[in-house]
């Protein structure tokens, strides 16, 4: 009988082990080589580590702080930096052009740890094509004619706050984060859906509104999807907390509302109970939309746009007026300069002007360029995705030219306003709130052509934000009704280190409030 040799099973275990370790090891060795010295991206400046792996800026992603992390990498390494195996960050209105207006790269998959309702809407479609299709629903919607339909609605609303404000006289501090963003909600859902919420009312008279808490809620969960894999958000949504699962469980709270909103208004238009008017919200734009003669937009899409514009327009402004009535409490020089015009222009202090009046008012309009330039609600990278093209001649173009850089189809590119914002070469003490940079003299048309060049508040080119209009209209009407009618003062608790910015695409506070006291102006009582 032939000798069939035996081994042990933990030899035989500790040998497939030792097999899966060096495989392993090999497999991590050899892509970190390709990466650092093989990639087509390899010769681009950057922290080695960076090009290793995603992991490292994944974790700046976490900490809230990307925005920072990529314009110190920017500062140190020039105006394009690799910060990930894949990924490319540029400083440059040339190349900024080309991506976002010329060429109108899709964006990556990053935006859609941003879907609403487990749906696509405007931010998270993709490709061009797709957007264009949903921009043609809401964009009529946006134009400053429609827009300034709804001031009455913007006035009863920023008049609540002042009654508010006045009743409470200065006596103690409120958190602007919460009472900004309860006010932006109900002017959203008053213009997108023609309904009165009453978030305001209710946190005046503190009770919760569960909406607004989702609508705050959903960018951070969106920022965590964004960078975890499915199964283990799945796993996140167990933890037995109830205010975790509540921010888990913000999308279907808004889904819930949106949805109640677009079956009422659709029973409304099927009975005929709604007129022709020139003041139309947007659902029923949205509701009356067709993606072709034969097609009309599924409510699900319907359902899911309305969400995504709520959320786009209420925690974004709400944040920069936060931070605008934060520099106001602590520049007195401004304060006294903004008041001065608004004293002149609202001799009623509680009689708002038209927009168009407000638009005029030099020093509030260079007020709110410097606020949307050092405090822009989304300065974070917008990325896109380099695509592969044929060229006129038929020649199939295998890389972009990113200011020499060769760069292969699938490499995202991305440029980021808190940088653009803060270019040393284009703005003076970029750091420093200075509205007076924004004022026009004979001397400085051209370096005020450039600077504006640079501002990119809502985002750039084919894809910028769609609500900026109303934004423009609501940041005015509040800075001008509140800083008419009050001082702001900010107590000791709210300083450098409360409000330093955090960014999970958008920014907040560190402490994640921003309490400042109004008192109301000697003159007003």
């Amino acid at each position: 009988m032939d000798f069939i040799p035996t081994f042990p099973v933990s030899w035989v275990t500790q040998n497939i082990a030792l097999a899966a370790l060096s495989l392993t090891l090999f497999y991590v060795v050899s892509h970190a080589t390709y990466n650092l010295f093989v990639s087509p991206l390899s010769s681009i400046p950057g922290p080695w580590y960076a090009a290793i792996s995603n992991l490292w800026i994944t974790t700046h992603v976490l900490r809230l702080q990307q925005c920072k992390i990529n314009h110190r990498l920017l500062d140190r390494y020039g105006p394009v930096v690799r910060v990930g195996p894949n990924k490319i960050i540029f400083k440059d209105l040339t190349s900024q052009r080309s991506i976002y207006s010329v060429h109108k790269f899709d964006k990556s998959t990053f935006y859609k740890g941003f879907l609403t309702n487990e749906n696509d809407h405007a931010m998270t479609t993709l490709d061009h094509a797709g957007h264009a299709v949903r921009r043609k629903g809401y964009a009529p919607h946006y134009i400053p004619t429609s827009i300034a339909l709804f001031q009455p609605e913007a006035h009863d609303y920023t008049l609540e706050i002042i009654s508010a404000l006045e009743h409470i006289g200065g006596k103690r501090s409120l958190d602007c984060l919460a009472l900004f963003r309860h006010y932006m909600v109900d002017i959203i859902i008053a213009s997108s859906h023609g309904y009165r919420q009453g978030a305001l009312r209710k946190w005046i008279l503190g009770v919760e509104d569960p909406l607004a808490t989702a609508i705050a809620d959903f960018p951070k969960r969106g920022i965590i999807r964004s960078v975890v894999p499915s199964w283990v958000w799945d796993l996140i949504c167990l933890i037995p907390n109830n205010r975790w699962r509540q921010m888990c469980d913000s999308d279907k709270i808004m889904g819930e509302f949106v949805g109640a909103r677009v079956y009422e208004m659709r029973a409304q238009l099927n009975a005929g109970n709604l007129g022709e008017s020139e003041k139309s919200p947007m659902l029923r734009r949205l509701l009356q939309h067709k993606y072709s003669p034969e097609k009309a937009m599924p409510d699900h899409d319907i359902i899911s746009e309305m969400m995504g514009h709520m959320i786009a327009g209420s925690d974004t402004t709400s944040n920069s007026l936060s931070y605008f009535f934060w520099e106001l409490s602590r520049r007195q020089d401004i304060m006294m300069k903004l008041q001065a015009e608004l004293d002149q222009a609202m001799p009623d202090p509680r009689a708002i002007p038209d927009v168009a009046v407000l638009q005029d008012l030099s020093y509030l309009n260079a007020f709110v360029k410097e606020g949307l330039r050092l405090y822009s609600a989304a300065p974070s990278p917008l990325e896109r995705v380099v695509p592969s093209w044929t060229s006129k001649n038929g020649a199939i173009n295998e890389a972009f030219d990113l200011m020499g850089y060769a760069l292969p189809p699938g490499t995202i590119v991305a440029t980021q306003g808190w940088s653009m914002h803060r270019d040393t070469s284009v703005f003076t003490s970029p750091n420093t709130f200075l509205p007076e940079r924004w004022l026009e003299t004979p001397e400085n048309a051209e370096h005020l052509l450039k600077m504006t060049q640079y501002l990119m508040p809502f985002g750039t080119g084919t894809r910028v934000c769609g609500g900026q209009n109303l934004a423009q209209m609501m940041l005015r009407i509040a800075v001008a009704a509140v800083a008419r009618n009050f001082d702001v003062v900010a107590p000791a608790e709210t300083n450098e280190r409360s409000m330093e910015i955090k960014d999970s695409f958008v920014i907040f506070p560190a402490s994640m409030e921003c309490k400042l006291t109004f008192v109301p102006r000697a003159h007003n009582q």
